[in-house]
């Protein structure tokens, strides 16, 4: 098991797939399909599949879960309300907006307890009434080798939690103000930021103090990274928002094919030094706002012996 990338992973397949309005006002990567709801859902469903068949032909373990809800339009972005840590442990977040909140369930959390070494969860949801939120590997780009937590300041870190988080899991938090060209601010980190085993990509136009700005890349070349720079509108094509994982042949980079696309030759070079690139067809995914990233929730435990084979 690598220390960064997981060889397994949870999914969860949409019902009810639809850009969130209530989450518009502050992700500017939304988009509105045009195409009636019913298909949106349909294509979303598809894209998923095939991606997961991607995935698992790669040799990456995908747990997939079935969504029944009929007002959960982000539940395809597990990876915001819980996540896993080396040593047995979740954490399961605090959600901004509230139909997000309706996302987490039990199911997933014990289907974990009983195919990989679960030693405590740590529940955060409960602090959603004070105000308080933190979305998970979507807030945070979380380095499990430097033990960094790289975090863009917006409505779905709140930095209180956020100290609670880094001193509980031990992080350092690197917290940066990030936004585009227009003074938007960055919604979710992992827009902006990849970090893999052994090189990372970051939109570093995007954080505006230069000083910070050096920070970042220097943190993360302490870990001997190829920090490769991403411009804004590599970030608008998700290229930023990409996860490592193990397959059969050693790591992969799962990423967007739109992404992939926005890629310059010599990033891609610099890239398949360390890792296969494996992109993922998500065109009416994308349109909530989020990519292969945010579909993606690693497992950061270790299987129990029992385990073979996935969950479906």
């Amino acid at each position: 098991m690598s220390v960064q990338a997981p060889s397994s992973v949870v999914m969860v397949r949409p019902n009810r797939f639809t850009p969130n309005p209530e989450t518009a006002a502050d992700n500017s990567f939304q988009s509105i399909p045009n195409m009636e709801a019913a298909e949106v859902a349909q294509r979303a469903q598809n894209e998923f599949d095939t991606s997961v068949e991607k995935l698992r032909g790669a040799g990456v373990a995908v747990h997939v879960f079935q969504d029944a809800a009929q007002d959960t339009p982000d539940s395809i972005f597990p990876n915001n309300w819980f996540s896993t840590h080396h040593g047995g442990h979740v954490a399961i977040y605090p959600m901004y907006a509230e139909s997000r909140r309706r996302e987490r369930r039990m199911d997933v959390i014990e289907m974990l307890k009983r195919n990989y070494r679960v030693a405590e969860v740590t529940d955060y949801s409960g602090l959603e009434p004070d105000g308080l939120s933190l979305e998970g590997t979507g807030a945070m780009v979380l380095d499990h080798i430097g033990r960094l937590a790289f975090v863009a300041r917006s409505h779905r870190a709140d930095p209180i939690l956020l100290e609670r988080f880094c001193t509980r899991f031990a992080y350092e938090p690197i917290v940066f103000d990030a936004a585009n060209s227009l003074g938007a601010p960055v919604y979710h980190t992992n827009v902006l930021m990849f970090i893999g085993t052994h090189c990372a990509m970051v939109g570093l136009d995007m954080v505006k103090d230069a000083e910070r700005r050096d920070t970042i890349v220097e943190r993360l070349q302490e870990s001997g990274r190829d920090v490769i720079a991403l411009s804004e509108a590599q970030i608008g094509e998700f290229a930023g928002n990409a996860i490592e994982l193990v397959g059969q042949d050693g790591l992969v980079l799962a990423l967007s094919s739109r992404a992939h696309a926005a890629l310059t030759v010599d990033q891609k070079e610099r890239l398949e030094h360390s890792l296969t690139l494996l992109p993922l067809d998500l065109p009416t995914i994308e349109s909530a706002g989020g990519s292969a990233r945010c579909m993606i929730a690693g497992i950061h435990l270790a299987a129990r012996p029992a385990l073979s084979g996935v969950t479906t």
